[in-house]
């Protein structure tokens, strides 16, 4: 057997990319892990096994769960996203566990119904703060798991909280100390966090064109105006004559992600090698995102987005359904803060708890973190239990 008692988990990594022997560590010490795996694997594990993480199989992307078994949910698109993420990591000899742990925790702060849920949320917490997914998130791992004896959250790297939160307001900033730093002085994040972002993007895109067709609302006849569909159906209709449509979607689809991440590996490392990176604080220091795409690629992705934008999260049938998604999230959100005994017993401890210390803001706090961590089905079921009198009570 070989021996793992001395596995360096920075070996083989670029001098610019996050190493563990250099990280700003955890808020709550804690004995290093075994010598089996790092700092960054740690938080991967700690993140697979946390209630969020699971809940992420019952949240939307796009489609409402019940809707089909077959369209991404939070859940495979957060993993979706680490594997593109791992294979550019490996490529520009990058962090690939900080990377992969990053990605698997960007949405766990997500509410149910996807974008709508989250908009729905916002709207009710405008006079207390604000609701934002990537803020919860950093929440969810740093305060709401309850997984360990010694401290709440999960209480991960500085360098993977970092990567979580991708955008924040300055009034946010100033509250959260350290981790909140770089956008006051606008710095850049690590290399391994601008990954995940852009990763993010590809998956959601590539992804969301596979399901949109699956589910009809879109069709390859309007994506052929779309360049980079174009090019890749063009070449696949023309070298498989006889192949399923399926098929010849899933191969287009693979196709694109193969250009787009391909492009992503030799443009970030022109980059890096253009202004002369050679150290994290060079990254940080760089004003703008070293991670990204040729000027080609990136003008061919946002026309997909805007196309996926009009087309397919504007089609009525998906409007119909996030109509329905948030007016659940706002009748939840009304009926526990005006009368928070209709919370579980631990969620309106937590109530309780919060609003002697921030009063209202906190009661309303309470109650979206109980609401973000709801699954989709589980919002419906509580919204018919709360309002439809024949539903009985679990």
């Amino acid at each position: 057997m070989a021996d793992l008692s001395h596995t360096d988990p920075d070996r083989g990594l670029a001098s610019y990319a996050c190493h563990e022997s250099a990280s700003l560590g955890r808020v709550h010490r804690e004995p290093a892990p075994a010598g089996h795996r790092g700092e960054y694997e740690r938080d991967r594990d700690r993140i697979v096994h946390s209630n969020a993480f699971r809940r992420l199989v019952y949240k939307t992307q796009v489609f409402v769960n019940h809707e089909g078994d077959l369209y991404r949910t939070r859940l495979t698109h957060s993993l979706e996203v680490a594997q593109i993420a791992r294979s550019a990591a490996r490529a520009l000899a990058l962090n690939e566990a900080l990377s992969e742990a990053i990605c698997l925790a960007h949405d766990l702060g997500h509410t149910p119904f996807g974008h709508a849920g989250q908009d729905a949320l916002n709207e009710c917490m405008r006079d207390y703060g604000g609701f934002e997914h990537n803020l919860q998130s950093l929440r969810t791992v740093d305060q709401l798991e309850e997984r360990y004896a010694e401290f709440s959250g999960l209480n991960l790297t500085f360098e993977c909280r970092e990567g979580i939160l991708k955008h924040c307001s300055l009034k946010n900033a100033l509250l959260l100390g350290d981790i909140g730093k770089r956008f006051i002085e606008r710095r850049q994040p690590s290399l391994e966090a601008q990954l995940a972002n852009v990763a993010d993007a590809i998956a959601y895109n590539n992804h969301d064109v596979d399901d949109g067709l699956r589910a009809g609302l879109i069709t390859c006849k309007e994506l052929s105006s779309i360049a980079i569909f174009a090019r890749h159906y063009q070449e696949v209709e023309l070298r498989y004559t006889s192949i399923s449509e399926r098929r010849l979607i899933h191969e287009v689809v693979r196709r694109m992600i193969n250009e787009v991440v391909t492009d992503l590996i030799d443009v970030t490392g022109e980059r890096l090698i253009g202004a002369g990176v050679r150290t994290v604080a060079d990254v940080r220091d760089a004003g703008v995102p070293l991670v990204g795409f040729s000027e080609r690629v990136a003008t061919e992705h946002r026309e997909l987005k805007q196309f996926l934008q009009e087309r397919l999260y504007r089609h009525f049938r998906v409007v119909r359904m996030t109509t329905k998604a948030q007016r659940v999230v706002r009748e939840l959100f009304r009926a526990y803060f005006d009368d928070f005994r209709l919370l579980p017993d631990e969620h309106r401890q937590a109530a309780e708890e919060q609003e002697e210390v921030s009063g209202l803001n906190g009661r309303a706090r309470a109650v979206a973190d109980y609401i973000a961590g709801m699954t989709d089905r589980y919002a419906i079921l509580e919204h018919s239990r709360l309002y439809d009198p024949s539903v009985p009570q679990g």
